[in-house]
């Protein structure tokens, strides 16, 4: 798997921790970020790079500081060594 995919799998699933944590479905929260359920759904799995607009919806929708949807650079550091 590539170092890009990776990296877009792990903030997808932090998105869905937060999500699960704050009791939102899937279909809800898409809804008060204002993305298609279908195209959220894909963010989640990591399968589409998150625009600038739409983490922004995120965060919001959330309610966290956008860092907190990135891994640490330790964790970014390994899933690009691991590649190598």
């Amino acid at each position: 798997m590539r170092p890009k995919q990776q990296e877009l799998i792990a903030i997808g699933a932090r998105i869905r921790k937060i999500r699960e944590n704050r009791q939102f479905s899937q279909e809800a929260f898409a809804d008060e970020a204002e993305i298609s359920r279908s195209h959220y759904g894909c963010i989640e799995r990591g399968q589409f790079s998150v625009s600038i607009p739409k983490l922004i919806s995120i965060t919001v929708a959330l309610k966290v500081e956008v860092g907190e949807l990135f891994p640490s650079l330790a964790e970014l550091k390994k899933m690009r060594d691991g590649e190598r």
